[in-house]
């Protein structure tokens, strides 16, 4: 498995756990833990065994934002990294989920702060779970500065515009409770197991067929600013395959035989 100084990585069981590592800076974000998160992702695609990713931070926080001197390269902490982000200018921009969606699902599990940077990869996750302290934000405008990541356009489409646009405009933050009342997160949890809960629901889905669980994402994804006609069209393309698969037969013959499936995604 890879990771780098900043950014951990561990399997549980079909789940791969990434964790950002850096609790010093409140896991701001660094050339190393960008160039991390980013093969995080390439190698949860690239395994066929892994059937669900967790994103969390170590030691109480989520994410605080960017660290610019860090992404710059500055100092020994990433200047080994440098190569990789003249290589790939847009590495950073895949790393925070802008640029780039992995096909499994991705379930973020916040402590403390997930603030600026931090909330705008929340908003690339699929599932999300936070601890009752946990606290949320983009505090770009209160710098003079803009959230680049994504937010403008994302926020809006996940949940309701007059929320995502109090929460642009006033960089304000907003309390876990706050948070899952909007629908920006789906688990409000006691401080301390976001992570046991995100597992748990990572079990959840590493016990359904992978291929229909990836479908099943890749079609909300792709169908979610088309139109009814257009979506539904789109989602016939998409899903009508899976009933073909191995997957499936398996699937119905387990529920016949009332034991528990064992997919092997073909």
């Amino acid at each position: 498995m890879g990771g780098t100084e900043h950014l951990t990585v561990q399997r549980e069981g079909a789940t791969l756990v990434l964790t950002l590592n850096r609790p010093e800076a409140r896991n701001a974000l660094s050339l190393p833990m960008l160039v991390g998160l980013y093969d995080g992702w390439v190698e949860a695609d690239a395994d066929d065994t892994v059937r669900s990713i967790v994103l969390t931070g170590a030691g109480g926080a989520f994410c605080a934002g960017m660290d610019l001197k860090a992404l710059a390269g500055r100092g020994m902490e990433g200047e080994q990294y440098r190569d990789r982000l003249k290589a790939d200018p847009d590495l950073h921009w895949k790393a925070m989920l802008r640029h780039h969606r992995p096909r499994k699902p991705v379930i973020a599990a916040v402590e403390g702060h997930c603030v600026a940077g931090g909330t705008e990869i929340l908003q690339g996750t699929d599932i999300r779970v936070a601890g009752a302290s946990a606290t949320f934000g983009l505090f770009e405008v209160r710098r003079g500065l803009f959230p680049i990541g994504g937010s403008t356009v994302r926020l809006q489409r996940q949940i309701p515009r007059t929320h995502a646009l109090e929460m642009l405009l006033t960089g304000r933050p907003y309390t876990a409770q706050e948070a899952a009342g909007i629908g920006l997160i789906g688990h409000v949890v006691p401080d301390g197991t976001a992570l046991e809960k995100a597992l748990a629901v990572a079990e959840q889905v590493n016990a359904c067929g992978p291929l229909a669980v990836e479908a099943v994402k890749a079609s909300v994804y792709e169908t979610a600013e088309l139109t009814e006609t257009d979506g539904l069209a789109a989602e016939l393309r998409r899903g009508w395959p899976v009933f073909d698969t191995a997957d499936a037969k398996e699937g119905s013959r387990a529920f016949a035989e009332k034991r528990p499936p064992v997919y092997r995604r073909a």
